[in-house]
């Protein structure tokens, strides 16, 4: 049975696709495009299963969102 796993994807400065597993820490990789970084994510995963035992992950995954703060709180310190 095959096994699902939810990654997030963003854009690093360089340009670079960087995928980060949820749920297995440390499992991410980077990449030039999406295709690559698919390929390089499940390979990522299959190796960080070999080497680890991870718990079972009781998550379900419901989404992102991204916040935008218009400006920052004061304080005085």
């Amino acid at each position: 049975m095959a096994e699902k796993f939810t990654i997030i994807i963003e854009e690093g400065e360089d340009g670079y696709l960087i995928s980060e597993v949820v749920g297995l820490p440390g499992c991410h990789t980077q990449a030039k495009t999406r295709d690559e970084l698919i390929k390089r994510t499940k390979e990522a995963i299959e190796l960080y299963l070999m080497e680890n035992k991870p718990e079972t992950i009781k998550t379900k995954f419901l989404g992102l969102e991204q916040l935008e703060i218009t400006g920052r709180i004061e304080t005085n310190s």
